[in-house]
């Protein structure tokens, strides 16, 4: 089955990632045991992981004017994600994250943005212009105002528009009515709702405040407690899959690139399984888009799973 054609306006980052047996206290210092550098950014984490689960993906984003940029595009490609639409930002440093990452696979992040406070309004509209896309894929890593921008003409194109409205904050009234599909964890839907969220039920009263206020369908994922589906009409419950953590950093990312891949290609049930099976995936392995399954891997994880429960 041919997967959607995707585009992704978001962030590029490269992670600098530390390795701990616990995260430090506040004014601490701590020796690490292990340090890695891997290209990251939520951006680009999802355009890997929808390419990587069967989407055709592109791109839309900048980099600085040195050699991390390089390794950014490097994996793109990669991964078969068309770069046409990533400029170079001159005398500015590529987009970085500073992880630290314990032995529980929990993380604290840290993020520079760089050239990614380059990617405008102007910048994005110029580099939508011939694009051509069944989903759209947006972040907050990126200035707000350019994710209005490429929200408004994701509408004007008929593009399901997804966003993961991360870092967490505010959102102007405008984005709410072109956005389809919000895609928030616990922290995201509390700041956005203004409910605290712990669990299937007060996720559940979170999104109905966030269906109100114009989306059409919201996503809470709850970690080892899975994740619900709400539109207007049903709610539906996607357990999580028992794996062992080891690094959590780009679960959430791959979560949003199964969905991006899959969504309207098959029942949203389905959809919401095979997306939770990225995210489990991913967890079990250290790195941001190194540890992104491919979809050849999550369809033989699920077969195991049904196999497991005697389905």
């Amino acid at each position: 089955m041919q997967g959607n054609r995707v585009v992704v306006v978001g962030s590029l980052n490269v992670d600098l990632t530390a390795k701990t047996q616990r995260l430090p206290q506040r004014g601490e210092t701590i020796a690490s045991h292990d340090f890695h550098t891997f290209p990251g950014g939520k951006g680009a984490n999802q355009s890997v992981a929808a390419a990587k689960l069967g989407a055709a993906v592109v791109h839309v984003g900048r980099v600085g004017d040195d050699t991390f940029a390089d390794l950014l595009i490097a994996s793109l490609k990669g991964a078969g994600v068309n770069t046409s639409k990533i400029a170079r930002a001159p005398q500015t440093p590529t987009g970085t994250a500073l992880i630290t990452v314990d032995s529980a696979g929990d993380n604290t992040i840290v993020v520079v943005p760089g050239a990614n406070g380059r990617c405008d309004s102007d910048y994005v509209a110029a580099a939508l212009t011939e694009t051509e896309a069944d989903v759209m894929v947006l972040q907050l890593e990126i200035p707000m105002e350019a994710v209005v921008t490429a929200a408004r003409i994701g509408r004007q194109r008929g593009m399901q528009a997804i966003l993961n409205p991360a870092p967490a904050a505010p959102l102007p009234k405008e984005l709410w009515e072109y956005v389809d599909l919000l895609v928030v964890n616990e922290t995201e839907a509390q700041l956005l709702a203004g409910i605290e969220v712990t669990d299937a039920d007060s996720a559940t009263e979170a999104a109905q405040v966030l269906l109100a206020k114009g989306v059409g369908q919201v996503v809470v994922t709850l970690g080892s407690q899975g994740a619900l589906y709400l539109d207007g009409d049903r709610r539906i419950d996607t357990p999580a899959f028992p794996v062992k953590s080891v690094d959590s950093t780009a679960a959430g990312d791959a979560f949003v690139g199964g969905l991006a891949a899959t969504i309207g290609s098959r029942p949203i049930e389905n959809v919401m399984e095979f997306a939770a099976a990225a995210g489990a995936l991913t967890v079990t392995k250290l790195g941001a888009q190194s540890s992104l399954p491919s979809k050849e891997e999550v369809e033989v994880f699920l077969a195991n799973q049904k196999q497991a429960r005697g389905q």
